[in-house]
């Protein structure tokens, strides 16, 4: 920890973030508790724990306390994959059919439910970049929207508690049709889960244990895996739905957790578990121009181009989403190859920097990069759905309001 002043920050006004959470939502039941860090030129300049970790049986929260990231996940599996782009084993113009040959005749939906889909043919083929920006034409189960996200859930894959493994799915997916042809639109979907099988594929090793051996173990993220030890058991928190009068409901009770073993089903796209001060280290990484602690991960140049927006024709999230999902208002931002990318603040209508890159999981977790500002905020807790509260909007304001230089 740093003095606030030495990097630019108001102790005074960084402490309204815990006293804002801790009124707002620990007190108000709306939230279990949290975790808030802040860092700023590479010091870490504000650690806020508030609230509790488990509810039911007044656990307190702690810094060092293991959260499920969900979709925080996929910056990291999008990382791994494009190490590999770097080796040139794999290039985003790529078409995926090359390293997936059963999705060669993939269609696109025309009518129909499952099995009885009626296709055409897509007006060109998945390109990796497409998995990369969730513009493949495949969904999410969850989305609730069309027959085929009905068909994801009748198949009953791509969910962390999936038992059918990371190629059982693939196999799946060979059997379903698109939403649409891909580059046409943007659609959160299982995209991140096959870039996962993707890494698999082009390294020749395991997708997790690629994730750990060539990103998790080397940056000393010691406390995140696809699944908690029975040593750090303890540190371990529950997980929370908001109940039909808005009260905390248990989602996930921490002893009785699936993730407590290792999974069937290791998903790229929202299966970590991990910690605020490991997932820093993630975001350091990033933010350094790719390197931490002496070792090299990825070039400064490929962070450039994962961060611009790749959405065609230079549009954002509200001209071409087809996704009823959203981790945040979506006017003034792009996607680039595993973040949302701000292009506008103004079109935003948040306190933010033009070229900030973030991402969010379903449990309501959160991080950002302002590489403008040097800044990087970690946000942990555990209620789902994300969408529930605009916390992190709420967030955005408290920390770019303690600015002081």
């Amino acid at each position: 920890m740093t003095k606030p002043e030495t990097v630019g920050l108001s102790r005074a006004r960084l402490a309204r973030i815990d006293a804002f959470l801790k009124s707002r939502y620990v007190d108000a039941g709306k939230l279990p508790g949290a975790v808030t860090l802040v860092a700023r030129k590479g010091e870490v300049a504000h650690l806020g724990v508030v609230g509790l970790g488990d509810v039911e049986r007044g656990t307190p929260l702690k810094e060092d306390s293991i959260f499920r990231i969900y979709s925080m996940t996929k910056p990291l599996t999008s990382v791994a994959l494009m190490m590999l782009v770097e080796e040139g084993a794999i290039a985003l113009d790529d078409p995926v059919e090359k390293f997936i040959p059963a999705w060669k005749d993939l269609g696109v939906f025309e009518a129909g439910v499952a099995p009885l889909f009626m296709t055409r043919r897509p007006t060109r083929p998945m390109q990796v970049v497409d998995l990369l920006r969730h513009t493949s034409g495949l969904t999410y189960g969850f989305q609730n929207r069309t027959n085929v996200d009905a068909a994801y859930r009748k198949a009953a894959f791509g969910g962390v508690d999936s038992k059918l493994p990371l190629e059982g799915m693939i196999a799946e997916l060979a059997k379903l049709p698109l939403e649409f042809s891909p580059g046409e639109a943007w659609n959160y979907s299982v995209s991140t889960d096959v870039v996962g099988y993707l890494v698999q594929v082009v390294s020749g090793m395991p997708f997790q244990d690629f994730l750990q051996s060539r990103l998790i173990g080397p940056l000393g993220m010691t406390d995140t895996g696809f699944h908690v030890p029975a040593d750090k058991a303890d540190r371990f928190v529950a997980c929370y739905a908001r109940g039909p009068k808005g009260e905390l409901a248990l989602q996930d009770d921490p002893k009785k957790s699936s993730y407590l073993e290792p999974p069937s089903f290791y998903s790229g796209g929202g299966g970590l578990v991990s910690t605020a001060a490991d997932y820093l280290k993630f975001c350091q990484m990033l933010l350094n121009g790719g390197t931490f602690n002496g070792t090299r991960y990825l070039s400064r140049k490929t962070i450039a181009l994962m961060t611009a927006n790749h959405l065609p024709g230079g549009q954002d999230l509200t001209q071409m989403s087809r996704s009823l999902f959203s981790e945040a208002t979506n006017a003034g931002i792009g996607f680039g190859l595993g973040f949302a990318v701000n292009l506008d603040p103004a079109k935003a209508l948040i306190s933010s920097t033009r070229g900030e890159y973030y991402w969010g999981g379903a449990a309501s977790t959160a991080f950002w990069i302002d590489p403008a500002e040097e800044l990087v905020v970690v946000f942990m807790t555990q209620l789902m759905p994300s969408s529930t509260y605009p916390i992190r909007r709420e967030l955005r304001t408290l920390v770019y309001s303690a600015f002081d230089d």
